[in-house]
């Protein structure tokens, strides 16, 4: 189903009420037909108040929630199509703390909101192709002046030349973690271009053709040889880190790293086809509990 809006006046138009946001995502949750989450029966039955449905088959009740990402979640479905809105459109992500205001809920219901949100946005399990540049980066920890990188989370990042991005969180960048992750995420025939660090030179070994860039002599661009697309990657996920967030746990990384890469990997699609991306993201995705969440 297609969904039109450009602007935060034109999104509240089309989701005036909360009855327009369940018929929008009963359309969404149903679009392959009809499912009971308990047992998967294709006949169900709704009752008069539009709210809730009986399996024909088990002869459970559910909402339109149940088995979903909002799993029995009290809060409006308006207030989480405003949340969605907000996490897919701002260009460096919203904290928890200016969602709750912008909602209407406390802090932490806004932060658990994020968070189911970001599990929606998780990463395409697809290889990348063509040229694809590799690099890494490290948050937090140490500053400058120390040595080492112990304290700081490494992230590493493969973008196809004018295609999509992947990026994860890896423990270090040592021994098989750099070229596991490129034989899990890129496929052989790629090109890969990366910088000059060592660790890279393990990349023909396994069969990928790879060229260089030797900023360790201040070169940055030979020809065609260059990682600056994923290094402006970088600068966007710094500009999140530092702007919005100012802190992410290594705990949690990875569902940040996957908000950033989504709305990176869609930045040429139109508002609403990435609405209702996520919205039928959440729906296919069983619930997630905060206790399954901090613990």
């Amino acid at each position: 189903m297609e969904t039109s809006f450009k602007t935060l006046a034109e999104f509240m138009n089309v989701f005036n009420s909360e009855e327009a946001c369940r018929k929008h995502f009963e359309a969404i949750r149903f679009a392959e037909g009809d499912s009971c989450p308990h047992c998967k029966h294709d006949k169900i039955m709704r009752f008069s108040d539009g709210k809730r449905y009986r399996c024909h088959k088990c002869r459970q009740d559910f909402t339109i929630k149940t088995g979903t990402l909002f799993g029995e979640s009290k809060i409006p479905l308006q207030k989480w199509f405003i949340a969605i809105y907000l996490l897919t459109t701002r260009k460096k992500g919203i904290s928890s703390i200016e969602l709750a205001q912008q909602v209407g809920v406390s802090q932490k219901t806004a932060w658990f909101m994020d968070m189911r949100i970001r599990e929606s946005m998780k990463q395409s399990k697809g290889k990348l192709w063509g040229i694809v540049e590799v690099d890494e980066t490290y948050l937090g920890g140490k500053h400058k002046m120390e040595e080492g990188r112990s304290r700081k989370s490494a992230i590493m990042g493969m973008t196809e030349r004018g295609g999509e991005m992947r990026a994860m969180q890896i423990p270090n960048r040592e021994t098989q973690v750099v070229p596991n992750a490129l034989t899990e995420n890129v496929g052989r025939d790629a090109h890969l271009m990366t910088d000059d660090a060592g660790v890279y030179r393990k990349t023909i070994r396994i069969g990928y053709k790879h060229d260089s860039i030797k900023h360790s002599r201040r070169q940055y661009v030979h020809g065609n040889i260059h990682t600056n697309s994923i290094e402006s990657f970088w600068a966007l996920f710094k500009r999140n880190y530092h702007g919005t967030y100012h802190s992410m746990s290594k705990k949690h990384l990875n569902r940040y790293i996957d908000e950033v890469v989504f709305r990176f990997n869609n930045r040429e699609v139109e508002m609403g086809a990435i609405f209702n991306e996520v919205t039928k993201r959440i729906a296919k995705r069983g619930k997630m509990s905060y206790k399954t969440l901090i613990a």
